[in-house]
């Protein structure tokens, strides 16, 4: 019998995990479709191990760090260390995006590094069953390169001796938590509209801006149009990881818009409803607040506001 998603969702959360690296048992999340392990050392030492390692890694490029404890103390709130740095390796991800352009939203890769309510350091990642469900990208070669890469990674982070639990996607399906808005004009014209009403916003920081058909090209690879803006706003993201911490890795706010195979211009961003769901969210008012603001972006994107 098949769960619906929510319904799986909420048994998999209630779902007990723990690690026992330092010998003691430790709790760990069972967000679906997370890598989570316990470090050994601390959050800073973690991160900084991480973006040591992501800086020697040759091809590998790091796009943005994100504390978010800094964030959150800027806009007069409290949050736990959390640390998020985003990376990719165009030769990895761009295979992704050319058989499915909406994989774009989950790329470049990210990497959580936070202290939990008991005072453990863990890192976590998004996993490769993750991508190819969501995107329908299972078959593409590249794939157990960038699992194995994640892997590295984590280990750098965390310990290598440090074993990650893979959580279960469950029952996510092609597509699922994406919002997708057409525009009429093309890529260049509706990403510009985006950017001018992010920076336009008091309330909202610019993090980031890739091109993710520049870094295809730069690698000997062709890809359509397609671009992603990551944008934040602490007073409102803070409290969703005062609630549950893992939304971290899906915060800051993103916003891809691409060419679909049809030529159709296409903006793409995650609907915070599902992440509410993921990340096991318990009534948290600022859901409906930032699903109403990125409509709107959304919308000024496609020149109907």
């Amino acid at each position: 019998m098949r769960l619906p998603l929510v319904a799986l969702f909420s048994f998999l959360l209630l779902l007990p995990a723990c690690s026992s690296n330092d010998g003691d048992e430790v709790m760990l999340p069972v967000t679906p479709g997370l890598a989570v392990g316990q470090s050994t050392a601390g959050v800073e030492t973690s991160f900084e191990r991480l973006t040591a390692a992501l800086q020697s890694a040759g091809p590998v490029g790091i796009v943005a760090e994100v504390d978010h404890q800094r964030n959150a103390s800027g806009s007069g709130l409290s949050l736990r260390p959390t640390r998020v740095v985003l990376f990719g390796n165009p030769a990895l991800g761009t295979p992704l995006m050319q058989a499915n352009p909406q994989a774009g939203l989950d790329l470049p890769q990210k990497m959580l590094v936070y202290q939990d309510d008991d005072g453990n350091t863990l890192v976590a990642y998004n996993t490769t069953d993750y991508l190819a469900r969501r995107h329908g990208v299972g078959s593409v070669s590249t794939l157990s390169d960038i699992a194995g890469a994640l892997e590295m990674f984590g280990g750098e982070a965390a310990g290598t001796e440090v074993r990650f639990e893979m959580r279960s996607s469950g029952d996510v399906t092609l597509g699922e938590g994406i919002v997708a808005v057409a525009s009429p004009d093309d890529v260049a014209t509706t990403y510009a509209r985006l950017r001018s009403a992010v920076t336009g916003n008091d309330a909202l920081t610019l993090i980031a801006e890739l091109d993710h058909q520049a870094n295809a090209q730069s690698v000997g690879l062709d890809l359509p149009p397609t671009r992603l803006i990551v944008f934040g706003n602490p007073a409102l993201g803070t409290p969703l990881m005062q609630n549950a911490q893992t939304i971290a890795i899906d915060l800051p706010q993103k916003m891809l818009v691409y060419q679909a195979d049809d030529g159709q211009t296409m903006i793409a961003y995650n609907d915070p409803a599902f992440l509410a769901t993921r990340h096991g969210l318990n009534d948290v008012a600022q859901i409906d607040t930032i699903s109403m603001a990125l409509a709107g972006l959304a919308a000024t994107a496609a020149g109907s506001n």
